[in-house]
């Protein structure tokens, strides 16, 4: 049971913030003309940002610390984007969520709580209510992407980049699934892992390039080759072996710390307005928390 307490808890800490901020970037990217789809969407943040109350108020003592020195929950970026970027659109942001997720990262490393029945059943509540909401944001997701490709809809999010968080929210679901059919949640797959996080990290690299202003030439000309060497790294975890797969994940790790540090002078240049783009500050902090993720989830193999 602590396994898959402990695991669905920290699970949820980085995944649900991600479906929160997904359904905001939905939010802010629909137009006047689909206002439905602007409330569907703002149901859906405020309904991951009640569940991530709930996960936080179990996991005072229960997760590692682990989690929140990767940055991967929150980063030094995250209360300030949220703050600019709430500004910017006009769309409202919990902020006390990240507030007290500092808090728990400050309790982290020093006191455990034993994990009682009364607190399994709270996590089995829990998982049970965002498998029930993911199934709705999916479905949310797919219906715009449809609309998209049949130009039935303008929205300002890529086609892409729909397809890219709904594979995002089908791969928590997945996880919690694991967790509740009583099987290890399967982030231990190496070649797996690669195979998606490369892929969602190319696609990080075409955003950026595409969001950027035409002015900013160097960066678009370094977040092409990002995305072109992620493209290399994919079809390299395509094709590892036992025998490769060492090889191969240290170049991974390599080239995503690379990365990481790029998305963190980004992150700081949209808070700063130093760099001219499309992107809002809570974008450019989130593409960095699922690169630290991805970094750790390399390093503890």
């Amino acid at each position: 049971m602590n396994y898959y307490v402990k695991s669905s808890l920290e699970l949820h800490l980085f995944f649900g913030r991600i479906m929160k901020e997904h359904s905001f970037f939905l939010e802010v990217g629909y137009t006047q003309a689909n206002c439905n789809y602007i409330k569907e969407a703002n149901k859906f943040k405020k309904a991951f940002e009640k569940l991530l109350y709930d996960v936080i108020s179990c996991s005072e003592g229960i997760v590692d610390d682990t989690i929140f020195k990767a940055g991967e929950v929150i980063t030094e970026y995250t209360l300030p984007s949220e703050v600019k970027t709430s500004h910017l659109t006009g769309s409202k942001i919990d902020e006390n969520i990240t507030k007290l997720e500092a808090k728990l990262w400050e309790k982290s490393g020093y006191q455990r709580s034993k994990i009682d029945s009364g607190l399994v059943k709270r996590v089995e509540r829990i998982n049970q209510r965002c498998l029930e909401l993911l199934e709705g944001l999916i479905s949310f997701k797919e219906q715009t992407l449809e609309n998209v490709l049949q130009c039935k809809m303008f929205t300002m999010n890529y086609p892409l980049l729909i397809e890219h968080i709904i594979r995002e929210a089908k791969l928590y679901q997945k996880y919690i699934m694991n967790l509740e059919e009583g099987n290890r949640c399967n982030q231990e797959d190496l070649r797996e892992i690669e195979l998606f996080w490369n892929q969602i990290m190319m696609e990080h690299a075409l955003f950026i390039r595409g969001l950027l202003d035409p002015t900013e030439n160097d960066l678009i000309m370094t977040a092409d080759n990002f995305a072109q060497q992620y493209a290399k790294l994919l079809c390299d975890a395509r094709n590892m072996t036992d025998r490769t797969i060492s090889s191969v994940t240290d170049k991974t790790i390599e080239e995503t710390i690379k990365y990481r540090d790029f998305k963190l002078a980004g992150t700081k240049g949209i808070n700063d307005c130093t760099i001219r783009s499309l992107i809002v500050p809570l974008l450019a902090d989130h593409v960095l928390r699922e690169a630290n993720h991805y970094i750790r989830l390399l390093e503890q193999k």
